[in-house]
């Protein structure tokens, strides 16, 4: 784990989603739910300017492929801005991540890949201390993974935990079964991961109220990735910053 802590205050971390170089959001993570909005580095300068001080970057694409495919778009998108950069999505092997770091994404986010191979996490955290972060996607109270396809039979917390031994320097976690609903947050579900490990817990998934940022905050999470409800405008970044 690095010496220092990637949210020392809680966060609003906007969601910069890429499918086919645009800006798009999912339903329950399903292709052909997308709505699209528009370019990503003029979507990254807005949240950045609106106060954003980290970005949440996910290649779509890569998530469902199992290899990058964004890539011109995520390296305009991390020379456009100068706040740290989380990317995930077909980041597979320790090559792909530590290019990635060496090029200034500020955290590489593992998933699938973590799951498969958990000596991954250690590999690249051993070089690049606390710059991996795993991400935990659960659904029906299970990790899943393949783009939310498969069950691992894992639990969340307890998988956290694991990752935490492995030097992870911190956990995104989703809850699936709220994810892209737009519908609201099932705090306790976050709450018993950031329990389980003493590296940040980023929650994500569902976030449709500025009551969904706070009970977020209240049940522990160091920040919280918020898309759709941005997108939409259902409230400003600077409300919910201020939530």
């Amino acid at each position: 784990m690095s010496d220092t802590d990637p949210f020392p205050a809680f966060e609003v971390v906007p969601a910069v989603d890429m499918q086919d170089g645009e800006v798009v959001q999912l339903v329950q993570g399903e292709r052909g739910t997308e709505k699209r909005y528009g370019d990503p580095v003029a979507a990254a300068r807005r949240w950045v300017e609106a106060g954003a001080e980290t970005l949440h970057l996910v290649d779509l694409d890569g998530a469902f492929e199992g290899e990058r495919q964004n890539a011109d778009a995520v390296e305009a998108v991390v020379e456009a801005v100068d706040v740290p950069v989380q990317l995930g999505g077909g980041i597979r092997t320790r090559e792909d991540a530590t290019d990635l770091l060496d090029r200034g994404v500020e955290r590489v986010i593992l998933g699938t890949a973590a799951v498969e191979e958990p000596d991954l996490v250690e590999a690249i955290s051993d070089s690049h201390p606390g710059r991996v972060m795993v991400s935990l996607d659960a659904k029906d109270g299970e990790v899943v993974v393949s783009g939310w396809t498969e069950s691992t039979g894992l639990d969340p917390a307890e998988a956290a935990a694991r990752y935490e031994d492995l030097g992870a320097g911190a956990i995104l976690f989703t809850d699936v079964d709220v994810e892209g609903r737009h519908e609201g947050v099932q705090a306790g579900v976050t709450r018993r991961v950031v329990e389980a490990v003493d590296i940040p817990v980023v929650a994500s998934g569902g976030v449709a109220s500025l009551d969904d940022v706070r009970a977020l905050r209240e049940a522990g999470a160091a920040a919280v990735v918020v898309g759709t409800a941005l997108y939409e405008g259902t409230f400003t970044l600077e409300a919910a910053m201020d939530a």
